[in-house]
């Protein structure tokens, strides 16, 4: 249930007013506050600056941590690549929110404090020239309002009193009438008291009303000169928020890395790195290189083949397996590609883009042998190469 407000919280409500003197204190005050507002800010996000610097460093330190693992696990195919695309995406985004850092720091830090700088100018003894331009401007505007208020002050406080001292007298002398026991003389007594004391509160009411009435025409006069001043500190406080308003969506931009199009770029990669993974591709790398589609030299008839010496003294190359049919005069220039490294002594190893000779055809079990640069010759998968 409502209840009406008191005289006394009415008169509270009043004395707080911005308009009563000394009552702009909270305004002038703004000046300060943004000030330290500024200082605020400026720690505040170097702060997150530094936070975003040891995130930066822990996602390097945990890439870096992990990578020999992951590049030594037992995983394989399009499946190890999945596993270190994650790692790779951590140092890109390390070095995202590195820059995010400096940025929070070199540009919007300084940023603020190049305005604050230029915004407020301290004075020699403390305090800034713009609140002692504000508050210079509401006291000047005040100063005979403040002594209007004073004198009304005075006369209402004179009324009140002659206004108490009234009605006592009122009271004497309607106790006096018809009480026997009070003289006659004494009642009129009382009675010329009243008259008197009644004649001072109309004179004191006159004049309590001729002073209400000379503050009440400098009211709008006052107030016009009041708002004046406010609007400057008004003004002052729109441009301050206006560029913290800029400050932190700048910082903002920095910091919202749901639009940042590296981001962006660092998850897509990675997630078509993941979408990826072919179970059949990775299954059939391994069967052609670990299982049963490996090449293979089953056993069969060898014949012997004396050594042949050159003219230099070297001996021949002992070729494996039958003599067969295809051997190419010459050869036939290929190229590797796939690294290949022989299991046994009498197969050729070599590395991806090597070039080198194949001086036999493709036998049924998918072999075929060829002569390096170096003179070494071998049996190799035919599959491995191409031709040059």
């Amino acid at each position: 249930m409502s209840t009406l407000p008191s005289e006394n919280s009415i008169e509270d409500a009043s004395n707080r007013s911005f308009w009563m003197p000394g009552n702009y204190q909270p305004t002038v005050k703004r000046t300060e506050d943004a000030f330290q507002a500024c200082n605020d800010i400026v720690a505040c996000f170097q702060e997150r600056a530094r936070v975003e610097r040891q995130y930066a460093q822990q996602l390097s330190e945990w890439s870096t941590k992990w990578k020999p693992v992951v590049d030594s696990s037992p995983l394989y195919g399009s499946l190890l690549k999945a596993w270190q695309c994650f790692l790779s995406s951590a140092d890109r985004l390390a070095s995202l929110h590195a820059s995010i850092c400096r940025s929070l720091v070199s540009e919007d830090g300084d940023r603020v404090r190049t305005w604050q700088k230029d915004s407020f100018h301290k004075k020699l003894f403390g305090g800034f020239k713009e609140s002692q331009d504000i508050e210079t401007g509401f006291t000047r505007a005040q100063k005979p309002w403040a002594k209007r208020l004073k004198k009304l002050d005075k006369v209402r406080r004179a009324y009140q009193k002659v206004s108490r001292k009234e009605h006592a007298a009122r009271e004497r002398d309607l106790h006096a009438q018809g009480n026997p026991d009070v003289a006659i003389d004494k009642q009129k007594k009382i009675q010329e008291d009243r008259e008197l004391v009644q004649q001072e509160a109309e004179k004191v009411r006159a004049r309590y009303e001729k002073v209400l009435e000379e503050v009440n025409r400098y009211v709008p006069r006052y107030m016009e000169e009041m708002e004046s001043i406010f609007d400057q500190s008004q003004d002052e406080e729109r441009k301050r928020i206006v560029f913290l308003k800029q400050a932190l969506l700048s910082i903002h931009k920095h910091l919202d890395i749901t639009n940042n199009e590296s981001v962006r770029a660092v998850y897509n990669e990675l997630h078509n790195t993941l979408m990826s993974i072919d179970e059949h591709e990775d299954l059939r790398c391994w069967k052609n290189t670990y299982g049963p589609g490996m090449p293979t030299d089953w056993p069969h008839f060898q014949e012997w083949i004396p050594e042949k010496k050159t003219k230099k003294g070297k001996k021949e190359v002992e070729k494996k397996g039958t003599i067969e049919k295809s051997v190419m005069i010459g050869g036939v220039k290929v190229r590797a590609l796939y690294d290949y490294v022989g299991q046994e002594t009498d197969e050729l190893s070599f590395k991806a883009g090597e070039e080198f000779l194949k001086i036999e055809d493709e036998d049924d079990q998918g072999w075929c042998r060829g002569i390096n640069d170096g003179g070494c010759e071998g049996l190799y998968p035919a599959n491995y190469v191409e031709v040059v």
